[in-house]
C-alpha cells in the first residue's frame, strides 16, 4: 500500500468536510453578490448612457445622473465587492485553518442583516436620500447594521484563526486576518468624520480621500491578493516564487497604504505636506507591488500551457498583472504635472474600473470557478458560457479603462487651455463615452453569461438535493414497519 496514497485520500477528505461545512454561509454571499453585480451592471449601463444622452430615463427621478451614479457605486462595492470578498476571503480561511467550522449560523444571521440592509441603503439613494461624501452616500440608519453585521463576520474569522489546527500562519491568513481588523477601523472614522459629526473645511476632504484609497488598499486589496496566493500554486501545483518575500511585501504593504490618499487632493486648499505625503507613499508602494508581482508572475508564468487551460489561472493571471499595472499608473499619476492634466477628468473613472474590476473582480471570478464546485460537488454547466465571460471581461475592461484613459488626458489638455470653449470640451469627449457604452455591453454580456451558469450550477444542485431527500424519506417509509 503507498502511503502517499492514503495521505492524499484523508487530505482529500478533510478539506470536502471543511467545503461541507462552509457550503450554506458561502452560498449566501456568493448568491448576494452575483446579484448585486447584475443589478450594479445594469446601473452602470444607465449611468453610461445617461453621460451621452442626459434625456434618458429623464421623466423618471428616480433615475437622475447623481442618484444612478452614487448607487451604482455602492452596488459594486458594498454588494457585490464585499459579499464576494466574504465567500472567498472566509472559505480560504477555513481551508487553511484546517478544522471543520461551526457556529455557521453566525455567518448567515451577518449575511442576511448585511444584504438587508443594503437593500433599504440602495433603495435610500435611488428615493434621493443620500449623502454627498464619496463612497459614504448610504444613509445614517444604514450604518450601525453594516458594522454589526460585519462585527459578526470578522469576530467568525478571528476565532477560525485563533482555533485553527495548523501551525503554520500562512500568507494568505496574514492578508485576510489584516483586512478584517482594518475594514471596521477605515469606516467608522469616516463615518463619523464625514457622515455623522462632519469635519469642516478641508479636513473633511482628507479625511474623505484618506477613506477611499485605504478601503482598496487595506480592504480590496489584500483579500484579491490572499485569493491569488492561495489559488496559484493550489491550480499550478508548485509553491510560490520567493514564498519568502511575500512577507515583506504584505508588512511593506501595510505600512505604506494608510499614507495614500494626500495626492488625490493636488491643487486643493490643504496643506503641501498632506500632498508630498501621499506622492512619496504611492512611490514607496512600488516595493511591495514588484515583490507581489515577482511572487505571482514567476510562479504563473513557470506553466504557461496550465494558465490557457484553466478558468481560475486566466482570470487570476489577468487580475495580477493589471494590479501591477495600475500601481504603476497610480505612482505616474500622483506625481503634480501629470496630475495637474489628469484631474477631475474621465482619467480617474479609468483608473476606478481598473481597480475595482480589472484587478479585484477579476481574481474574484477567478475565485469563483474555483471554490464553488467543491462545495457543491458539481461542475459548471457550460465551458463556453466561461470563455464567453472571460473574453467579454478582459476584452470590455480593457477597452474602457483605455477610450476613458485617452478620453481623459484629451479632456484634461484642453481643460487647461482657456481658448478652448467648455462646451468644445464636452462635445470632444462624446467620442470616448461612445466606446465606453459600447465596451459596457461587451461586459454586461460577460456578466449576463456568468449568471446564467451560476445559477444553472445552483438549480442543478438544488436539484440534486431534492432528489437525495426524496430518495431518503421514500427509503424511511419502506423500511417502516407497519402497524394493523
Amino acid at each position: 500500500m503507498n502511503p502517499y496514497t492514503e495521505t492524499e485520500k484523508f487530505e482529500k477528505a478533510r478539506l470536502s468536510e471543511i467545503d461541507s461545512s462552509m457550503r450554506w454561509p458561502t452560498l449566501l454571499f456568493l448568491t448576494s453578490a452575483v446579484l448585486w453585480l447584475f443589478f450594479g451592471s445594469a446601473l452602470g449601463l444607465i449611468n453610461m448612457v445617461k453621460l451621452i444622452h442626459p434625456q434618458f430615463l429623464a421623466n423618471c427621478e428616480w433615475f437622475t445622473f447623481g442618484r444612478v451614479q452614487a448607487a451604482f457605486i455602492n452596488s459594486m462595492i458594498y454588494g457585490w465587492g464585499f459579499n464576494v470578498a466574504f465567500a472567498v476571503g472566509l472559505w480560504i480561511m477555513a481551508r487553511l485553518c484546517q478544522t471543520k467550522i461551526r457556529h455557521v449560523g453566525i455567518l448567515l444571521i451577518a449575511g442576511i442583516f448585511w444584504n438587508a440592509s443594503l437593500d433599504s441603503g440602495i433603495a435610500s439613494i435611488l428615493l434621493g436620500n443620500f449623502n454627498s461624501a464619496k463612497w459614504l452616500e448610504l444613509p445614517k440608519l444604514v450604518t450601525p447594521i453594516l458594522i454589526f453585521s460585519y462585527a459578526l463576520i470578522g469576530v467568525w474569522g478571528i476565532i477560525a484563526f485563533r482555533y485553527r489546527q495548523s501551525k503554520h500562519i500562512y500568507i494568505s491568513q496574514l492578508y485576510i486576518l489584516a483586512a478584517l481588523f482594518w475594514f471596521p477601523w477605515l469606516y467608522t472614522i469616516a463615518q463619523f468624520t464625514n457622515v455623522f459629526e462632519p469635519i469642516r473645511g478641508t479636513i473633511q476632504a482628507i479625511s474623505n480621500a484618506w477613506y477611499i484609497f485605504n478601503l482598496f488598499g487595506l480592504w480590496i486589496t489584500p483579500i484579491a491578493l490572499a485569493a491569488a496566493y492561495y489559488l496559484i500554486p493550489k491550480v499550478i501545483g508548485k509553491p510560490i516564487y520567493a514564498y519568502n518575500s511575500a512577507f515583506l511585501g504584505f508588512w511593506s504593504l501595510a505600512l505604506v497604504s494608510t499614507w495614500i490618499g494626500g495626492n488625490y487632493l493636488i491643487g486643493g486648499p490643504v496643506p503641501s505636506w498632506v500632498i508630498t505625503i501621499g506622492i512619496v507613499a504611492n512611490i514607496l508602494m512600488l516595493i511591495p507591488v514588484l515583490i507581489i508581482g515577482i511572487n505571482h508572475q514567476f510562479t504563473l508564468f513557470s506553466n504557461f500551457k496550465k494558465i490557457l487551460t484553466s478558468p481560475t489561472l486566466l482570470f487570476i493571471a489577468f487580475g495580477s498583472i493589471n494590479f501591477v499595472l495600475l500601481k504603476f499608473i497610480e505612482v505616474a499619476i500622483s506625481m503634480r504635472g501629470i496630475s495637474e492634466v489628469v484631474q477631475f477628468t474621465y482619467f480617474y473613472e479609468a483608473h476606478a474600473y481598473h481597480g475595482i474590476y480589472a484587478f479585484f473582480s477579476m481574481i474574484m471570478f477567478g475565485s469563483i470557478y474555483f471554490l464553488v464546485p467543491r462545495i457543491l460537488q458539481i461542475e459548471w454547466p457550460s465551458a463556453k458560457l466561461i470563455k464567453l465571460h472571460f473574453l467579454c471581461c478582459a476584452i470590455g475592461v480593457t477597452g474602457i479603462i483605455i477610450a476613458l484613459s485617452i478620453g481623459g488626458w484629451i479632456q484634461g489638455t484642453q481643460l487647461n487651455n482657456a481658448e478652448i470653449s467648455f462646451m468644445e470640451i464636452v462635445n470632444s469627449s462624446k467620442l470616448s463615452l461612445k466606446f465606453q457604452i459600447i465596451f459596457g455591453i461587451i461586459i454586461a454580456i460577460g456578466q449576463l453569461a456568468f449568471t446564467i451558469n451560476f445559477f444553472c450550477l445552483l438549480l442543478a444542485f438544488i436539484r440534486g438535493q431534492c432528489k437525495y431527500l426524496c430518495s431518503t424519506y421514500c427509503n424511511c417509509a419502506k423500511e417502516a414497519p407497519t402497524h394493523a
